[in-house]
């Protein structure tokens, strides 16, 4: 099974991941600014009447996209927050009482619940196991006498990408981390 291919907009910076098909098409379509990392993937297609000769197209494992003058760039700044990514962004560990579980033991905590004005945003949430969920109830990790292990943060774009993909090449994580905002980050398996 291909990987997924890293695309970035043409200064780098980290868009989104597509399949392989996609990544042919930019390829087809004369879209590629330039490529990166060291995985170079090699696809086969049908043979032309023409000339005989069977197509080929080669692409990498990290590729940058040109731009056309009517798209305008949409600048991402906050990641969207799954459940998935929250316990990939916390190791699994519960972060009150640093227990490590199985995503199916593990629930989405709010700081400062929601009825007591907090939000659903990265920034107030934690991974937490079911039993210090429960226990803390509806109210803050003061209140409740269970301070946090790690202080919630948003991930920039970059390590939500690192966090959103679960089969990584090793020159695309590579790639990633020069971006990430100096926090250790839990990651998924690189390939």
């Amino acid at each position: 099974m291909t990987p997924l291919i890293l695309r970035l907009d043409i200064a780098g910076s980290p868009v989104r991941w597509i399949p392989w098909q996609n990544a042919v098409n930019l390829y087809s379509r004369e879209m590629i600014a330039w490529t990166a990392g060291e995985s170079v993937f090699t696809f086969r297609g049908g043979i032309s009447r023409l000339t005989g000769e069977r197509s080929k197209v080669e692409i990498n494992s990290i590729i940058a996209i040109k731009r056309s003058s009517h798209h305008k760039r949409a600048k991402r700044t906050i990641p969207p927050l799954t459940n998935r990514e929250l316990f990939l962004r916390d190791a699994y560990l519960c972060m009150y009482c640093g227990s490590k579980y199985n995503d199916n033991l593990l629930t989405r905590d709010h700081v400062v619940p929601i009825s007591r004005g907090g939000t659903d945003r990265w920034s107030n949430v934690v991974t937490a196991c079911r039993h210090c969920n429960t226990r803390k109830g509806n109210r803050t990790p003061e209140d409740a006498h269970m301070p946090l292990l790690a202080i919630p943060y948003v991930p920039n774009w970059a390590e939500y990408l690192a966090l959103s993909n679960r089969r990584i090449l090793a020159d695309q994580m590579e790639f990633l981390k020069s971006q990430f905002s100096g926090r250790r980050m839990p990651f998924a398996d690189v390939v």
